[in-house]
């Protein structure tokens, strides 16, 4: 093996490098030719190691250099930008980041690939397997190779849309100090990196050490720092916009009062006129001056529920840069025990912290009892809880309280006095003819005094805050060697752990509402409880006093863990022969074994549905875990070669056999294969393609989790607005599903578009399937020898998916073909309202929502096409390099349910609630093409990006024009009377949706003034151009100098509103994770070298 001459001052540093190193070394899998250059299309893929393979596999190659001119600082920015990859869970992620960065190669799920540090597994950050990408030693990495396409016949399950491999420096020998500062132009968004790394060869160049210790902080951006970000925005009304739970309160249980008085209105909504329709259900008429309930209403300064007129502007308090502190520590070594065995080592450490910021917490629509005397409760809004109607017979007016009992009850001293009445408290069920049938039947009544609900935003308390300390280490050792001059082998292991504490800051505790809520004093609670300080609930902002915040408010933890054992054995070589003249068959066989464990555990506070204010669900505990064993071969026969029209023609296979057990359950095992080849006619052509079975296991979370209730998204509930008033059987599946009748023309889309839904996995999950292939070519021509291109066609189809329905799925399995059966269909009734106000948001722990499972019932699919192209040459004044990477994602679909034959949803160019599955929006081409000019001590770069045109979904356009003309029209199906006024759209007899369509140019309100399809101005995103500018000066040989600006022209990203996309990734107005919402950025950096 080599030997090296090496330097006094790297002699010096070999013994404190051995002395800390933990790692090392780069696994055959990715093994390259030394020296390879961007000019260069490096292939990778195949455990075989054997210099000639440009196989059947492409590979996208990121070079240090390039991460070097963009002054990347984490992994996921590296691959956030590279076209075929869609942004997820990053920086740039707020709501609904966990603390971790992941990838998405091909838009179809960070869990379809896997993250590989020098070709090998990394421990897993969280129950759903995937690597956090925030644990990658950016500082030590040479390249990044994305390989395209299924790869589990290489790797191991979960390779189905490719890997990303991560390839370290290797026999590192210097000092290298780097720091870099970057922020935006307006001051905010500070970034600051430092990376040390010192790596020294020793005995003679047998062996080599090095460790790299790095430290990053970057400060958030709020959204109320940048204009178009500052309100929030409806994209269905386009005005400003905000969400229901406010301030002022609002509460569900109160009737409404008379026009122009204080006196609530006692006259009954309807009247029966006698008729019945044929199937016997009553017919009933307006009742002129009658009233429903009605839904929410908002207390205001007068001490009246009235009219929602203020909602909560929470962009202000939301970031497009989440906090971020990170300290690693990497080390590696590696040494040559004999001239046939090398023994080496590495280890990695990382912990790291990152904040998410969004808008105070509150009473998200939880229940609250408050009795008459509450010192706080205004007289106006007492009378409206008591006139609460209870009855749900339309024509019969049954008040929760009397005018009597109600008077009496504000003057109650007690609980125990005779006169004490509390709203909310409940009874036993009266009986009555609420079907108007003629007949009581068993359980038909009404509860005499039902709950209310309460929507309060607690601004007094401060934002919410959840800080995400990750501590990771992953260890692995191994040995490698010659067995003869043709065959080599290896064995090695590893074992990795993470553990994320989620510490939850500023959550208000619904509890703790409800035992404030009950108060006969301002000092004192009814029951007692420990510090409990009675809360004024009907205020303006400000009523909660600090000490009645510190109260409402608490701590909460949860922890999730994960680790990852592995070993594994690879005997590679070739078998000494070959087939007419050519290379010598290549071989290599393997074996692997891997346990996987991971779990969540939280406090009481975290576990209990609906008591941390605003959370979205509980944190449930699971603790899972499986192992698998695998053993796996391949072969690269070379059958032609240096003969006319046959340069090279290789054919390779492979195959892996997979036995998974499952703790406390049972198990499955699987077999892949891949079969592949390569044709180089000459020319400096070459063909090349491959066919690939692949799976993907079931993950822990998929496996494990409990039956719980989360949050999804969804514009446009069916049962919103007046529709289910001119729609018999709308209204029967309202109601079916839970919604009370007294809310029916009252119910309201989900706040700020988030909807409850219930998720789960399930034990008997089985892998999904996979069949993928790629066909290409290269094209490296000897006229232009510095120059290279490859085009490469892939298409992925993934079957018995393992995945949920999206919401827009659940929505038209129920209403997409309303009937008189359809109150009955499990599609409809699976799907649990709020009991108190029929919406499909509030309180998890009675509103179970959506219902989507996890399930092996649905279909992905993608194809497309990637274009690489490098050029070299000399300028003679300047080197000239040019580089380009272009994507064309001609599909990508999701099909739920391929039985029910549920719609084969696309998304390529689109984006909407439903189109999430594809991680942020996946345009149809984008590519990035960098300019670098080379002199002889100064680099100049420009990077120019391009993203396509993307549009709203159309498939959910036109669910949203359907809900909207159903909303026009009445149980016949004809139109109602087009409204005049403001005031009329919706009421009884008029359109609750008046020219959403925009058909009547000359309609006086204009187009759309219901707000319920999205605005047509936010129904396109334009194609958008970035460019990056860097500027590298080599001072001396040891000293360099670069300076960058990102976003050179400052673009802002379109707005398209709050409400058309997942919370997770359309938030701000915008798109932040697709579409660059920092604007211009400033870095700078400074790398010493010795």
């Amino acid at each position: 093996m080599k030997k090296t001459q090496i330097s006094k001052l790297k002699m010096g540093a070999a013994p404190l490098v051995l002395g800390v190193a933990l790692i090392s070394a780069p696994a055959y899998a990715q093994d390259a030719e030394e020296g390879a250059n961007e000019g260069e299309i490096v292939v990778t893929g195949t455990l075989i190691r054997n210099p000639n393979l440009e196989q059947s596999t492409p590979v996208n190659v990121t070079t240090s250099d390039a991460i070097e001119l963009k002054q990347s600082n984490t992994a996921e920015e590296v691959l956030r930008e590279i076209p075929g990859i869609v942004a997820n869970i990053g920086s740039a992620v707020n709501n609904g980041n966990g603390g971790a960065s992941y990838v998405d190669l091909r838009g179809l799920g960070s869990t379809r690939n896997i993250v590989l540090l020098d070709g090998n597994r990394l421990a897993p950050s969280e129950l759903a397997g995937r690597v956090d990408l925030n644990n990658i030693p950016l500082a030590l990495i040479e390249r990044v190779d994305a390989l395209t396409g299924a790869a589990v016949t290489t790797y191991g399950a979960d390779a189905i849309t490719g890997v990303v491999n991560f390839i370290t420096k290797r026999d590192f020998a210097g000092f290298e100090l780097s720091a870099s500062n970057q922020l935006t132009e307006q001051g905010d968004g500070h970034f600051f990196r430092v990376d040390a790394t010192i790596g020294a060869n020793f005995d003679d160049g047998r062996g080599n050490a090095v460790l790299s210790i790095g430290y990053q902080q970057s400060d958030p951006v709020y959204q109320g720092a940048r204009d178009f970000s500052n309100f929030q925005i409806s994209s269905y009304s386009g005005g400003l916009a905000g969400s229901g739970t406010a301030v002022p309160s609002r509460f569900a249980g109160t009737r409404p009062l008379i026009a122009g008085t204080t006196t609530p209105n006692s006259t009954p909504e309807s009247v029966f006129t006698g008729a019945r329709n044929p199937d016997g259900t009553p017919i009933y008429t307006a009742n002129p001056g009658g009233a429903a309930n009605g839904g929410l209403r908002q207390v205001n300064s007068a001490g009246a529920g009235v009219g929602t007129f203020s909602t909560f502007n929470f962009n202000p308090f939301n970031v497009f840069q989440v906090p971020f502190e990170r300290f690693n520590i990497y080390g590696a070594a590696n040494y040559e025990v004999s001239d046939d065995v090398e023994i080496f080592t590495r280890g990695l450490f990382s912990k790291n912290t990152v904040s998410t910021i969004i808008a105070p917490s509150g009473s998200f629509g939880g229940t609250v009892n408050i009795n008459l005397n509450n010192p706080y409760l205004p007289a106006t809004l007492r009378n409206q809880f008591c006139a609460f109607d209870v009855n749900p017979r339309p024509d019969i007016y049954t008040p929760r309280f009397s005018a009597a009992e109600c008077a009496a009850g504000a003057t109650a001293t007690g609980r125990s006095d005779p006169n004490y009445r509390e709203v909310g408290a409940g009874g036993a069920l009266v009986p009555f003819d609420v079907n108007n049938d003629g007949v009581i039947s068993a359980g038909e009544g009404y509860n005499p005094n039902p709950a209310v609900t309460l929507n309060r935003r607690t601004p007094e308390v401060g934002p919410r805050i959840s800080e995400y300390q990750t501590t990771f280490f992953d260890y692995r050792i191994g040995a490698r060697g010659a067995i003869s001059e043709s065959i080599d082998w290896s064995v090695e292991g590893a074992y990795g752990e993470s553990e994320n504490l989620e510490t939850i800051q500023n959550y208000t505790l619904q509890s703790r509402f409800r035992a404030a809520s009950l108060a006969d004093n301002v000092n004192t609670c009814q029951g007692g409880q420990a510090g409990c300080v009675p809360v004024n609930l009907f205020g303006p902002e400000g009523s909660i006093t600090p000490e009645q915040a510190a109260y409402l408010s608490a701590e909460s933890t949860a922890i999730d863990r994960a680790s990852l054992a592995q070993v594994r054995g690879i005997v590679s070589g070739d078998f000494g022969f070959s087939l007419s003249g050519a290379e010598n068959v290549a071989f290599a066989v393997g074996a692997e074994y891997r346990k996987y464990k991971s779990s969540q555990s939280a406090d009481l506070l975290a576990q209990t549905p609906g008591e941390l204010g605003g959370a979205g669900g509980a944190d449930p505990e699971i603790d899972g875990g499986y192992d698998v064993y695998e053993v796996y071969g391949e072969l690269v026969v070379p059958l032609i070669q240096d003969k006319p029209f046959f340069e090279d023609l290789t054919l390779e296979a492979g195959a892996r056999y997979s036995d998974y057990s499952i703790q406390g359950a049972g198990g499955y095992d699987t077999f892949t294969w891949k079969a592949g080849g390569s044709w180089t006619p000459g020319a400096g052509f070459k063909l090349r393609g491959n066919y690939s079975r692949a799976v993907r296991a079931p993950n822990i979370g998929e496996l494990f989790t409990p039956q719980t209730v989360a949050l999804t998204n969804l514009g446009v509930d069916p049962c919103a607005g007046a529709a289910p008033t001119t729609n018999a059987n709308l209204r029967a599946i309202c109601i079916a599903q839970g919604a009370p009748v007294g809310t029916i023309g009252s119910i309201t889309n989900p706040t700020a578009a988030q909807a409850n839904i219930t998720i789960g996995g399930n034990l008997n999950l089985q892998p999904e399937k996979a069949d993928t292939w790629t066909l290409g070519f290269v094209f490296q021509p000897e006229f232009a020898p510095r120059f290279s291109m490859s085009v490469d066609y892939y298409n992925i189809k993934v079957n018995d998916v393992l995945g949920t329905p999206l919401p827009g799925d659940i929505i038209n399995a129920c209403f997409g073909n309303v009937s008189a059966s359809s109150a009955s269909d499990p599609a409809c009734t699976v799907i649990r309202r709020n009991p108190i106000t029929g919406g499909l948001d509030g309180d998890p722990s009675i509103t179970g929502g959506l219902f989507g499972l996890t399930n092996n019932l649905g279909r992905l699919f993608t194809d497309g096409v990637d274009l690489l192209m490098n050029y070299n040459t000399d300028l003679g004044f300047a080197d000239l390099s040019l580089s380009f990477v272009g994507n064309w994602t001609r599909s990508s679909k999701y099909q739920a349910d391929v039985a029910a034959g549920s719609l084969n949803r696309e998304c390529v160019g689109y984006y909407s609630v439903n189109c999430s599955f594809t991680g942020s929006i996946q345009p149809e081409f984008q590519f990035s093409q960098r300019t670098t000019l080379s002199f002889d001590d100064f680099d100049v770069s420009l990077l120019w990006r391009w993203i396509d045109a993307v549009q709203f979904e159309p498939e959910q356009l036109a669910t949203d024009f359907a809900a909207a003309d159903a909303a026009n029209r009445n149980a016949a199906g004809g139109l109602l009377t087009l409204p005049t006024t403001a005031a009329q759209i919706g009421a009884a007899g008029f359109q609750g949706c008046p020219n959403f369509d925009g058909s009547n140019a000359g309609y006086a309100l204009g187009e759309d003034p219901g707000g319920c399809v999205v605005e047509p101005d936010f129904r396109r995103i334009g194609a958008e151009h970035y460019f990056d500018l860097t500027g590298r000066w080599n001072i001396t040989d040891n000293v360099t100098f670069t300076v960058t600006v990102q976003n050179l022209l400052d673009n802002q990203p379109k707005v398209v509103g709050n409400t058309i996309g997942s919370t997770t990734y359309n938030s701000g107005n915008v798109f932040p994770s697709t579409y660059d919402a920092l604007g211009r950025r400033y870095a700078a950096s400074v790398k010493l070298k010795f």
